[in-house]
């Protein structure tokens, strides 16, 4: 079944909303830190998301905008400012539906399926790995880090990710070498340099320094 984040500042509305949506056999999550909404955003993973207006620190707006940025999931808007500005506002920053509160249970379960039955097939959407506030988008080759983002070629994307899959682990140069090998015709000890040097430059100028670390003599790593 689908994974559904839960963006509500009310801790009591989102435990009552996590559990309906488990009961209903949904994967649910609700946030934490109301200043990492894009980070949990990428961790989690989510088919859909319901987004609350009125939040701590930035509105709902401002981060539907920021997943927007990075993602085409469906958001639902629930909140009780739900005059027509609102509604226009919602879905302009890129909202797929508004819900008022108070809200029958009822009706937002069956919007949710209605979306969630136009939007997917129902392949998993699992284009972005988040570590450390890095949010790394596969479907475009993006990397992005405090706002800022930085584009990525093929063969840096494929470095990055192999060594996020084994995070924690150090990788070889040998299996990184393997890996740029499936799809191009000859990747030598210097070109594998030349490529992580590449990254590593990208990644410091998002202000990510030391992001990844040479093991003299065993290969690469990112701390987990």
């Amino acid at each position: 079944m689908a994974k559904i984040l839960i963006v509500e500042d009310d801790k009591i509305i989102a435990r009552e909303m996590k559990k309906y949506m488990e009961n209903w056999g949904y994967e649910a999550a609700t946030i934490q830190n109301f200043t990492e909404i894009l980070s949990e955003f990428a961790a989690f993973s989510p088919q859909l998301v319901l987004m609350d207006i009125s939040l701590p620190f930035y509105s709902g707006y401002y981060w539907c905008e920021k997943i927007r940025q990075i993602s085409k999931v469906p958001i639902i808007f629930v909140s009780s400012a739900s005059d027509n500005m609102n509604i226009i506002m919602a879905v302009n920053m890129g909202g797929d539906d508004f819900i008022a509160k108070p809200f029958d249970f009822q009706v937002l379960m069956a919007k949710i399926q209605a979306i969630l039955r136009r939007t997917y097939d129902f392949a998993d959407n699992s284009d972005l790995i988040e570590h450390k506030g890095l949010i790394f988008n596969l479907s475009d080759l993006t990397v992005l880090y405090n706002g800022k983002k930085a584009e990525l070629t093929k063969n840096e994307a494929r470095i990055l990710q192999q060594l996020l899959e084994k995070k924690g682990k150090i990788v070889s140069r040998d299996s990184l070498m393997m890996r740029l090998w499936e799809t191009d015709s000859f990747v030598d000890d210097n070109t594998l340099s030349v490529n992580v040097n590449r990254l590593r430059k990208k990644l410091e100028q998002l202000g990510l320094e030391s992001f990844i670390t040479t093991k003299k003599g065993a290969g690469y790593l990112i701390e987990g």
